[in-house]
């Protein structure tokens, strides 16, 4: 057993108790932690195959950016979590079937002779001067780009349905329309009124004697 081997067992099993302690840790926080670990996982993974360009994608768009994001909206939600729970052993059945015939494809990928694990282990390295992202790049952009760009209008959809739904008009929230403070003409804002001009009286001087006279 060579030692890229013992590293690709190692962090497995590493990746394997993160996703587990992602669904079944009760605290979010922790769940998400947990995720992010997965991904550090995943990432050494995809060194262990010279898939440079993917490691780093994932650490630096979902660990620095999508994990994040979810860490703040977890902290800042007030979820019902014994709520949200009360329907899992209805669904359980359901799910414990789709995780087994999950399993099974994967086992079968991992024991097949042209995709399993001695195909894994022995990938060439890549040859002076080639870039794997520019293999990468290309097939995506000439050959797959029509699903590319699918998944990208897909992408989109789905990001303006979640803002969607999660806009709420609140009763008491102020808002400021621009479209209306455009239309808005001098006339609405300001009205000029005539008076006469206010003179004031000049009042007399206060004398000495009037000040120690004493008040009637």
């Amino acid at each position: 057993m060579t030692l890229t081997t013992v590293i690709f067992y190692i962090f497995s099993a590493i990746l394997i108790a993160s996703a587990l302690r992602v669904i079944t840790a009760k605290n979010p926080v922790h769940a998400a932690l947990s995720l992010v670990l997965s991904f550090f996982t995943g990432a050494v993974l995809w060194m262990l195959i010279e898939a440079e360009f993917l490691a780093i994608s994932l650490v630096l768009v979902y660990v620095g950016a999508v994990m994040v994001l979810f860490l703040f909206v977890v902290m800042m939600l007030d979820i019902n979590f014994e709520e949200l729970r009360k329907g899992f052993w209805n669904y359980f059945p359901f799910a414990a079937l789709v995780a087994i015939i999950m399993a099974v494809e994967m086992v079968m990928v991992l024991v097949a002779p042209d995709t399993g694990l001695v195909a894994y282990f022995e990938v060439t390295p890549l040859p002076d001067g080639v870039s794997n992202i520019k293999q990468l790049g290309v097939p995506i952009y000439t050959e797959y780009l029509l699903p590319f760009e699918l998944a990208a209008v897909l992408l989109l959809v789905a990001m303006i349905a979640a803002v969607s739904l999660t806009l709420r008009r609140r009763k008491n929230t102020k808002y400021v329309n621009p479209s209306d403070q455009i239309k808005v003409k001098r006339n609405d804002r300001l009205r000029i009124v005539k008076m006469d001009a206010v003179v004031e009286q000049p009042q007399a001087p206060v004398t000495d004697e009037a000040a120690d006279k004493p008040a009637a």
